[in-house]
């Protein structure tokens, strides 16, 4: 279960930190309104929320990493597969990214995060199917 969570704590830490270098804001890119302000485009909010999916992720693989009981194994496992589900939804459904196909956030931040979901959610279910196969410990 450690190595599970370990590699948690790193999808956590790609989660949080990639969308935050390749969003349209990072690369001096937003949108410019007719009064001469500019506001972030759509991709600049979804990079702001995976931080909220990564620091549970985090927090996460750190009570897998020491969870002994099945019961406790169980509800980490389902948390995992939800915050994966949410994490895979913000760039896709929910929040979204810009338009164009040719944006950096398009080509690299979308399929980033849709991929480290996907492997959170994997991952959740490897430490459930490895917490149903262990016996359970002794008081």
């Amino acid at each position: 279960m450690k190595i599970v969570a370990a590699l948690i704590v790193i999808l956590a830490l790609v989660i949080g930190i990639v969308p935050q270098f390749t969003d349209c804001q990072s690369q001096g890119r937003a949108i410019a309104l007719q009064n001469g302000k500019t506001v972030p485009m759509k991709c600049h909010w979804t990079a702001i929320s995976e931080i909220a999916m990564a620091v549970p992720l985090v927090g996460l693989g750190a009570v897998t990493a020491v969870s002994k009981r099945k019961e406790s194994r169980r509800i980490v496992a389902g948390f995992g597969s939800l915050l994966g589900v949410f994490v895979i939804l913000l760039p896709n459904t929910l929040i979204g990214v810009c338009a164009s196909s040719d944006m950096l956030c398009n080509s690299v931040m979308k399929p980033t995060l849709t991929l480290a979901g996907i492997l959170v959610i994997g991952l959740s279910l490897v430490g459930l199917v490895i917490s149903e196969r262990k016996a359970e410990p002794t008081a």
